[in-house]
């Protein structure tokens, strides 16, 4: 489990970047995979989870998990949520104590963001498309919306593809130019091939929603070394599937 400096300095939060290590499964889930959409054996990823659980902290409920999608939608949890089924969205916002949200993700950037003086927090998935659909400007807007101040928001980019390892086509280039003329700094070209940069396109995100307070692990969940689950990686291996990292935090 990693944690963030800027995160960790906080009272009454847990939280955590979990990689592939100290879990259940085997072969290419090997061994912390906590995707219930992968195609790994359900009771080892709920026994993985159950794991993740135990080590945030012995008084949490069971961990609030989405049916992500590549959306900029997200969901809030009050004291009056009462929604049963997983909901189709890629961000969790709670001010409930001892509920472990989380995110799962495999080269996309997970995002854990904590209001200081509201004891609201959130948990993002984004991948290029909830990135450029705009999910940590919504996010944010939200929070505001709850009476959270920008100078009390911490936030946290966890382990993701780093821009070395993301190569893209022109046309995913263009859809951002397109957008805004000023991402054509997220791009780069070696050797004729052209790639992204994720987690500055995200860290730019927040500084443009006034977010001061931002956390940079600048860990490459490609790299094997790092023991991440990678969706590219398993690619490159012709593997047909692939475990998920799951970024987690929790008010308590």
């Amino acid at each position: 489990m990693i944690e963030s400096k800027k995160l960790l300095k906080i009272k009454n939060l847990k939280h955590g970047f979990f990689n592939s290590v100290g879990g259940k499964s085997k072969n290419i889930y090997k061994s912390l995979n906590c995707g219930p959409g992968s195609k790994d054996n359900t009771s080892n990823v709920k026994k993985n989870l159950h794991i993740v659980r135990k080590k945030i902290s012995s008084k949490a409920k069971n961990i609030f998990l989405l049916h992500q999608i590549h959306s900029n939608k997200f969901i809030y949890i009050d004291e009056k949520y009462k929604n049963k089924k997983k909901p189709k969205a890629d961000a969790i916002i709670t001010n409930q104590k001892y509920l472990p949200i989380a995110v799962l993700t495999a080269d996309c950037s997970p995002i854990l963001i904590y209001d200081d003086k509201k004891k609201i927090i959130a948990a993002i998935h984004a991948g290029w498309k909830g990135a450029y659909k705009d999910i940590v400007n919504n996010v944010i807007k939200f929070m505001i919306k709850k009476g959270c101040e920008l100078s009390d928001i911490t936030a946290a980019i966890g382990p993701s593809i780093s821009q070395k390892n993301y190569e893209v086509k022109e046309d995913f280039k263009k859809k951002f130019i397109k957008k805004n003329k000023n991402n054509l700094m997220f791009f780069k070209i070696n050797k004729k091939k052209l790639y992204f940069d994720l987690t500055s396109y995200i860290y730019t995100s927040l500084k443009k929603n006034g977010i001061k307070h931002i956390d940079v692990l600048k860990i490459d969940t490609f790299d094997i070394k790092h023991k991440f689950f990678s969706a590219r990686r398993a690619l490159k291996l012709k593997h047909n599937d692939y475990g998920r990292n799951i970024s987690i935090i929790m008010l308590n």
